[in-house]
């Protein structure tokens, strides 16, 4: 039997007892030695003993959470790679924990095992992977001078920025910034869920001053993450992305980001040939072979509680999307041949 993770050492530290088990069960039947903890007081004993391979750690524990546990280890310049697992609902915390450089983030339930499987062989492996997961990870270790700092911000911001032309889950994808300004207007990131589907975001950062630029790099780290639970829990393989919408407003909420933030999310599966777009504040134009769709732009994130969105679902193989908003606008292309 293939054991990927034979000679991998992994420290489990949660409280739940059946989904304590869980883990060990599943990491164990791939080869790893798992070593167990109930809280955080019991994994910094047991990290004063040995240094395991990976860390994972739920979030609300007694004794010691698992926030506090990681802002020990970081502050002591314990660098393993942790991966935290955790039924919280504040995606405060969620930020918090990626800002003291954890490796990703799940929710609780965890339905798909491949995923699990995907996210640890990450963590062991980072060199298997594309190097965003390492953008990603800088992005909030140096948050606190970022705000302090808006030009800072501004140019790494761009410095992210995905390259113009590029094949992504085997689809062609490049797009033009039809609109040039020196300063940052509408926001692009696309990447890859597993080989057969990708996800992509439109986000005009200049409805909301300073606060525009830092949204956009809280959202580059956070929204992959959100919107692999979200597909976790979709038996049909689609995600909601109203939903996904939702939770990034109450995260710019949380976090104390103050602004209009207009937003267009897109979502393709190569296999179903399935194009989902869903927009919070953002002109967008679909062309499909000769056939035009107009989406129109909806209420921008940040304005209200509640989300209030537009949204189509078209079948294709090929497309264009023109997004316009206040900060420009940005033609995106994609291709299956």
């Amino acid at each position: 039997m293939e054991k990927p993770l034979s000679g991998k050492r992994i420290l489990i530290v949660e409280d739940e007892v059946v989904f304590r088990s869980l883990l060990d069960n599943f990491l164990s039947s791939l080869g790893a030695q798992i070593s167990l903890a109930d809280d955080g007081v019991q994994a910094l004993e047991h990290l004063q003993r040995s240094t395991p391979d990976m860390m994972i750690c739920d979030l609300a524990m007694p004794h010691m959470d698992g926030l506090t546990l990681v802002g020990q280890l970081r502050s002591k310049g314990q660098t393993l790679p942790i991966l935290v697992i955790s039924a919280t609902e504040n995606m405060s915390d969620i930020a918090k924990v990626l800002r003291l450089g954890v490796q990703d983030v799940l929710l609780k339930p965890v339905k798909d095992l491949a995923r699990l499987r995907e996210v640890v062989f990450e963590c062991l492996y980072p060199s298997m992977f594309s190097s965003k997961v390492e953008e990603d990870e800088q992005l909030f270790q140096d948050w606190d001078a970022l705000v302090r700092d808006p030009s800072a911000a501004a140019k790494l911001l761009q410095q992210l920025q995905p390259p113009v032309q590029q094949t992504i889950a085997h689809c062609r994808i490049n797009y033009r910034q039809l609109t040039m300004a020196e300063q940052p207007g509408l926001v692009l990131d696309v990447a890859a869920l597993s080989e057969k589907d990708l996800a992509f975001y439109c986000l005009d950062v200049t409805r909301a001053g300073d606060n525009g630029v830092l949204a956009a790099l809280l959202l580059r780290a956070l929204f992959n993450g959100l919107l692999q639970e979200q597909l976790s829990g979709q038996s049909q393989r689609l995600p909601e992305l109203s939903g996904l919408l939702t939770q990034v407003n109450q995260l710019l909420r949380q976090v104390n980001l103050e602004g209009q933030f207009p937003l267009l999310v897109g979502y393709y599966n190569r296999d179903l040939k399935n194009l989902i777009l869903v927009s919070a504040g953002l002109n967008a134009a679909l062309s499909i072979h000769s056939q035009q769709i107009q989406l129109s732009n909806g209420v921008p994130l940040g304005t209200l509680g509640s989300t209030h969105l537009n949204q189509i679902s078209q079948r294709c193989d090929a497309w264009q999307c023109q997004v316009w908003g206040a900060g420009g606008r940005l033609r995106l292309m994609l291709s299956t041949d």
